[in-house]
């Protein structure tokens, strides 16, 4: 069969010796054949007089629409869908606090400093760390369900003051987040909006909805009940799986989701049930984004986290080792030709969310009220599974992919702590040219951009080439990981400057910050880094690049990167190139509205030049 290329080769070695499996590498070939229309954005089917395209002989639509309208319309129906996707996550993660507040799920809050700081932020005074956390939880809750025409209440407690007021200049504070893409969805429909600047300015307010609650306040929550990010060393790739155990691979976005169970699977009767089966004990693999989360904090899960295995487009190739015994799903990044190889290898799956319901999964509602009863299923589901399973399948693990040494649990809290408790070493840095800037190179992995990782490795090595630091979170870590860039060997990989401060530092010149939710740290980061400076955040010489973009929630995170007024590079265009209008205001315009803008750019070496150019104009502009 014929296969797409990647830029972890173990991986690829790994795939070609099993023909008998198909893959999603084998299928890009049969999909090369791309729409036009869809790729410029200018197919429209919302009504039965279509699907209508447009051409130059046929400028607009049966209903009149033209190229603007049917591409913004597009674009703003995509970003709320992604918007829609990280605020069912937050609301999810808010609803687990409250329930453990309210002593649901047998799980205990594992940081109650995180706690506190969000107590203070919010203005909640209350000393019972119980009611503390219902009360963090229900002003989530609150601003999420709030009505669009009500404007939140948190965004200004947490987004830096200078953006804050930027976006109420330009009236894109969002209402209820909820709400805001409920009222997306009916601006985009037949015969409703037709003005492009309008709907791109309802984006950029999803983007600040996207980005304060689902990824910043997600991860926030996440760290008052799983524990905060510790820097440390860990084992990436297949190696991770060790065939002795029985091993749950995890799949999604949702940590909290599997607190319950995590804790669970060390306790000693439990790990009686798997010895007795013949095994060593359990194991969780990471996979996915919610793999990332967990090797985030693996500092707190040693017993029971063997590793991150790889993302998005290596889960197939993790079950194809025959080491998994369960998959665990609980969001997306789930892609559906896990089905045919998990029926293949006999693995069994249970999505505990039935928004990421897979048709051969069997379904277990997740409620913390009911935790413990879903933990024992689980356990049960995974037990059963082990052992009519390994006797019948070959496990073939390619010890040889991956490393032992990869530097992860970087955070915003941890790094910094990492530095000295401040930002003044990392400023100083940058002042003398050590580190000429910072790259948050992001998102997804796709297997389009020259095949699976290949652009956001290759345009990673030039950054650092070029002395740019480069901070990385979601799928894109999960492909750099694999591939050594986050070991501290690759510091030889860098330009003479940086590689002399990672040296010292015993740090890799490309920074894991863990899963896509994680770029909600970076903003964190920005941020702290902007007001240590006394300038905005669009001054400082910082660029992001979501090269191998691949879903809807990765349009949403750029509608929050344009929104804070950064650059944004892409390798592939966001459907918008059939659009005069759309492409201007995003590419042009948008520089004199919130300081952002978009590049589309798939040459990985003009791509590094654009970047260091906007990069070395800012410093410039600082006398730096």
């Amino acid at each position: 069969m014929s296969m797409c290329t990647s830029a972890d080769c173990k991986l690829c070695e790994f795939l070609s010796s099993k023909e008998e499996i198909e893959t999603s590498f084998n299928r890009v070939d049969t999909q090369k054949a791309k729409c036009k229309f869809g790729k410029e954005g200018v197919c429209c089917k919302l009504c039965s007089n279509g699907p209508c395209k447009i051409t130059p002989k046929s400028p607009r639509g049966i209903c009149g629409a033209d190229a603007d309208t049917i591409v913004s319309r597009n674009f703003l129906r995509a970003i709320a869908a992604g918007s829609a996707c990280y605020l069912h996550v937050v609301e999810n993660t808010a609803r687990n606090l409250k329930n453990i507040g309210e002593g649901k799920g047998n799980v205990k809050i594992k940081s109650p400093q995180t706690l506190n700081q969000l107590a203070e932020i919010f203005d909640i005074t209350e000393s019972d760390i119980n009611q503390k956390a219902i009360k963090v939880a229900d002003a989530v809750l609150a601003d999420l369900y709030k009505p669009r025409f009500e404007k939140m209440e948190l965004v200004k407690k947490l987004a830096y003051a200078p953006r804050y007021k930027r976006w109420e200049e330009l009236n894109i504070l969002p209402g209820g987040a909820k709400s805001e893409v409920f009222d997306a969805i009916v601006k985009t429909s037949t015969n409703l909006n037709s003005d492009p600047v309008d709907m791109l300015f309802n984006a950029l307010g999803l983007g600040v909805a996207t980005g304060i609650y689902g990824l910043m306040l997600t991860n926030l929550l996440n760290d008052v009940i799983l524990g905060v990010p510790t820097i440390r060393q860990a084992r990436v790739g297949f190696r991770v799986i060790d065939e002795d155990y029985i091993n749950i691979m995890i799949t999604g976005h949702q940590h909290s989701h599997i607190s319950h169970l995590q804790d669970r699977l060390i306790d000693e009767d439990v790990k009686k049930k798997a010895i007795n089966a013949g095994a060593k004990g359990f194991r969780l693999v990471g996979c996915t984004c919610v793999g990332q989360d967990l090797q985030l904090r693996g500092e707190h899960y040693t017993e029971v986290f063997s590793g991150h295995a790889g993302n998005n487009y290596t889960s197939e190739a993790v079950l194809a080792t025959g080491g998994i015994d369960l998959i665990v799903s609980e969001f997306n990044c789930t892609i559906p030709g896990l089905e045919p190889i998990a029926e293949q290898f006999k693995v069994k799956t249970i999505c505990i969310d039935d928004v990421a319901k897979k048709k051969n999964a069997k379904y277990i509602n997740f409620d913390m009220d009911n935790a413990e009863e879903i933990s024992e299923k689980i356990i049960s589901e995974a037990l059963e599974s082990y052992k009519n399973r390994r006797n019948d399948i070959t496990i073939d693990i390619p010890k040889d992919h991956g490393y032992d040494d990869v530097v992860t649990g970087v955070s915003e809290g941890s790094l910094k702590e990492f530095l000295g408790g401040n930002w003044k070493g990392l400023i100083d840095l940058i002042a003398q040219g050590k580190i000429k800037g910072i790259a948050g190179v992001v998102g997804c992995s796709n297997l389009t951009a020259k095949g699976h990782d290949v652009f956001t490795v290759e345009l990673t090595k030039e950054l650092i080439k070029r002395n740019i630091l480069v901070l990385s979170a979601g799928c894109s870590s999960g492909g750099l990981e694999n591939v050594g860039l986050m070991s501290p060997g690759a510091a030889e990989l860098a330009g003479d400057n940086l590689k002399e401060v990672c040296k010292a530092l015993g740090i890799p010149p490309v920074l894991n910050f863990g899963p896509c939710l994680a770029i909600g740290r970076l903003e964190m980061v920005a941020t702290e880094l902007a007001e240590n400076l006394g300038i905005d955040i669009p001054q400082l010489p910082l660029v992001l690049s979501a090269p191998q973009w691949l879903e809807e929630q990765a349009l949403a995170d750029a509608a929050f990167g344009l929104s804070l007024g950064l650059p944004l590079h892409v390798a592939i265009s966001p459907f918008i190139d059939g659009s005069p209008v759309v492409t201007k205001v995003l590419k042009e315009d948008l520089v004199d509205i919130t300081g952002g803008k978009l590049i589309v750019e798939d040459d990985v070496i003009k791509a590094a030049d654009e970047l260091e150019k906007i990069i070395a104009n800012r410093r410039a502009e600082m006398n730096i």
